[in-house]
């Protein structure tokens, strides 16, 4: 998968956003101000009232979702976006893992305390607090990164608020299709917190395993569990574990740090792994050269580009044109572009039989909307598979 570019994303950003105003399941600092006086020296108050201020933003912060900042998915793709385009002028806060709303509330007004001009908040358990935030700091932008109106709870996206999504369900379509496809029978997903991006990869992933099945005439059997937690922990492990010992082929560790349960369970298995969000691949490259991998587990993963949507945002706001995001929600899948998928360079490709122009092939389906993925986010409603498939849902 070569993720789109910056431009690129912000290109479509207008029509994604309108596209996602139908879809109603969620994802889920001084203040403008300092900008606006600076700029007030070189415009009239006139100006200045009637359009947007072009400049440098003074400052970022990122509310992270709960979990650490090191996570190798989720918070630190979109902490590495943010520090790779403000370098020093940005800070992150991490909530406890049974964080509040007022607890988000809390950090949301700390980080405007200490001069965020653009707070990005990620997780869609951060839908209430915007919804507060965005009335109680009407000058600061809002970058939210999985949560969409449905989670704020409001009549409309507030004005200072841009809210960005994925379409999960095709990453993890292409995922479960790729993994059945190359001759896995025995497939596992070890969700995080049963949340509705979470809840979209996993029941992609089960629909793509069913329709390889299907093609293949094969019988699967697929073990479905969240861990209620955005990290491993020894608990998790041991199931792992437990689910290798007796079969368990692959496993897609979705949730933030919680690959690392996956993974050590894996090693002691001879097991694979399928990593989420980005491509982990350089985990297992690396864990090998440094000696803590006896071998690489990464088989793929399924990613989406949070790096890049937080950027653009970024850069959207600098160049002057929050006007044109500002109050949408851009959902971003195979339809607008290159948006999810699965790694395709040469070392990240790690299937035996399954190609990237089987890859490919599929991708255009979804693209063209020949195939459409069921994005339902309802962790009740369980996605219809064949006489193939068999789901093994473990509470």
């Amino acid at each position: 998968m070569q993720m789109i570019s910056r431009r690129n994303f912000m290109a479509v950003a207008g029509a994604a956003a309108v596209a996602s105003i139908l879809t109603a399941c969620g994802g889920s600092s001084s203040s403008t101000a300092s900008s606006a006086a600076s700029s007030s020296v070189a415009a009239s108050s006139s100006e200045a009232a009637s359009s947007e201020a072009v400049g440098k933003i003074a400052k970022v912060a990122l509310c992270c979702d709960t979990g650490t900042i090191d996570d190798e998915s989720f918070n630190q793709a979109c902490w590495a976006a943010v520090e790779g385009y403000m370098g020093d002028n940005c800070q992150y806060y991490i909530p406890e893992a049974d964080a509040s709303d007022e607890d988000r509330e809390t950090m949301i007004r700390q980080a405007v305390n200490e001069g965020a001009e653009v707070v990005v908040c990620v997780g869609y358990l951060y839908g209430a607090s915007l919804a507060w935030a965005a009335e109680q700091y009407p000058d600061v932008k809002f970058i939210a990164v999985d949560v969409t109106q449905f989670d704020i709870g409001t009549d409309a996206i507030p004005d200072n608020c841009y809210c960005i999504t994925f379409k999960e369900e095709q990453a993890g379509y292409l995922a479960g299709y790729a993994a059945a496809k190359d001759g896995y029978t025995k497939l596992g997903f070890l969700g995080g917190m049963a949340v509705p991006a979470v809840i979209r990869y996993g029941y992609g992933y089960v629909q793509g395993i069913d329709a390889a099945a299907q093609e293949l005439g094969t019988k699967v059997e697929v073990n479905y569990f969240y861990g209620g937690q955005f990290y491993g922990d020894a608990n998790i492990t041991s199931r792992m574990e437990g689910w290798y010992a007796n079969g368990t082929e692959i496993i897609f560790a979705c949730g933030g740090g919680i690959y690392t349960s996956a993974v050590e369970a894996a090693l002691k298995n001879n097991g694979k792994v399928i990593g989420v969000d980005v491509d982990q691949n350089y985990l297992g490259v690396k864990g090998v050269a440094d000696g803590t991998y006896a071998y690489n587990p990464f088989v793929t993963s399924a990613m989406k580009g949070l790096s890049e949507a937080v950027e653009s945002s970024l850069s959207t706001i600098e160049e002057g044109n929050w006007s044109e995001i500002a109050a949408t929600n851009g959902n971003f899948g195979l339809e607008e572009g290159d948006y999810v998928g699965l790694p395709t360079a040469e070392d990240s490709w790690n299937f035996k039989t399954f190609t990237v122009e089987d890859y490919e092939a599929l991708k255009a389906k979804i693209a063209s909307g020949e195939l459409v993925v069921d994005n339902s986010c309802e962790d009740s409603v369980k996605p219809t598979v064949s006489e193939f498939t068999t789901v093994n849902y473990i509470q």
